[in-house]
């Protein structure tokens, strides 16, 4: 039996990520959001909704650029730490011992860590109540070399054990249960 609950978010899991941000190393800062999702496949286009009063917020608007790091099981303290520290306070590249990397299309530094950057260009920017939306192109991706399949040409992102969020606490995926389509799939006839 089911009981109503106050209308809330609880759509999850979600990933965890590292948003970097800043046009400069003495800007450079990082934000831990899970407030973060695809938009749109063609053109690529994502989100992240950020809080006005966070530190990161005004660096964002400004450069309208930022970077989505992907982050895994081995990141899970810094990105902990990185969404309950402010960037005003504490310069989270140094303190979590994460690399800030060169991207290939925005001024926005990639964490070296991450297996997978996401650069992004602000298209739009909605108020939305606590949160603020930044609508943004997908302009890059960086992935590590080590998690792409030549033979198929794909990604391999299950294989760096990305971190998820889930109402408040950080986890691992699980088992590989199927894949996209599996349920339609046609056997092979003997």
């Amino acid at each position: 039996m089911k009981e109503d609950w106050k209308p809330g978010t609880m759509i999850y899991p979600l990933p965890a990520v590292i948003v970097s941000c800043g046009s400069t190393e003495e800007e450079y800062n990082l934000i831990t959001l899970s407030w973060v999702g695809t938009i749109c496949t063609n053109p690529p286009m994502c989100y992240i909704s950020v809080r006005p009063e966070r530190h990161s917020y005004d660096i964002i608007k400004k450069n309208m650029e930022f970077v989505i790091n992907l982050t895994t099981k081995d990141m899970a303290f810094a990105t902990d730490w990185c969404g309950v520290r402010s960037g005003k306070d504490f310069n989270k590249f140094e303190e979590m011992k994460l690399t800030p990397g060169k991207c290939s299309v925005v001024q926005a530094p990639l964490v070296e860590e991450s297996p997978l950057c996401i650069e992004c260009r602000v298209k739009e920017i909605m108020a939305l109540g606590s949160h603020h939306m930044f609508i943004a192109d997908v302009v890059n991706v960086r992935a590590d070399q080590e998690h792409l399949n030549r033979e198929t040409g794909k990604l391999e992102l299950a294989e760096t054990n990305p971190l998820v969020y889930v109402h408040g606490g950080y986890f691992e995926l699980g088992a590989h249960i199927g894949k996209f389509g599996w349920s339609v799939e046609k056997k092979n006839k003997k």
